[in-house]
């Protein structure tokens, strides 16, 4: 067994470990942690979803092929009710959850925080600390607290043809990466 075949191997016994650990059933085969995290166990990820270590990520979470969240991220909040004068807010119950969405092949940078109920689309890129509290646009770049757009990922002919690859069966997975 080469050097490639032998790491593929151990990738996987590791991501079966954190799907049984983590009761994963929504999780792509090829869904991959970087480390110990904070995982709701319904969470939804599609083919090659990287997740770092140390996010935290609440109930209601789909996450689109090929995307990754880099270390230290989490996705929270919207989960208590704080407009009643006459209850503390420990006392005041929680509002049903919303679900957040996030796109394929999209990049969420370390110790960024996403507001529950946010959706963000195919191919977008969150700058690392930023805080999501509005929708994030496909193919667009955001970052800041709060997260404001810093500009496109792609001109319209790029994101013609990004969007070609991601309906395509035959992407080509390369986890070796070359020297230079």
């Amino acid at each position: 067994m080469n050097k490639y075949n032998l790491r593929l191997f151990f990738r996987s016994i590791k991501g079966k470990w954190y799907r049984f650990k983590y009761g994963l059933n929504g999780v792509h085969p090829t869904f991959y942690m970087g480390g110990e995290s904070t995982i709701s166990t319904d969470l939804v990820a599609e083919e090659y979803v990287y997740i770092g270590k140390g996010c935290s990520i609440i109930p209601k979470v789909k996450i689109g092929k090929y995307t990754m969240l880099a270390p230290n991220v989490s996705i929270l909040g919207g989960d208590h009710n704080f407009n009643d004068p006459t209850n503390p807010i420990i006392f005041s119950g929680r509002p049903k959850m919303p679900s957040t969405i996030i796109g394929s092949d999209v990049w969420i940078g370390s110790n960024s925080l996403i507001m529950a109920g946010r959706t963000i689309g195919n191919g977008a890129i969150v700058a690392a600390g930023s805080v999501v509290t509005k929708d994030i646009p496909e193919y667009s770049i955001w970052g800041g607290n709060p997260a404001r757009p810093i500009r496109m990922r792609f001109n319209e002919q790029e994101i013609n043809l990004h969007k070609k690859m991601l309906q395509s069966k035959d992407i080509k997975v390369n986890f070796t990466q070359k020297k230079k």
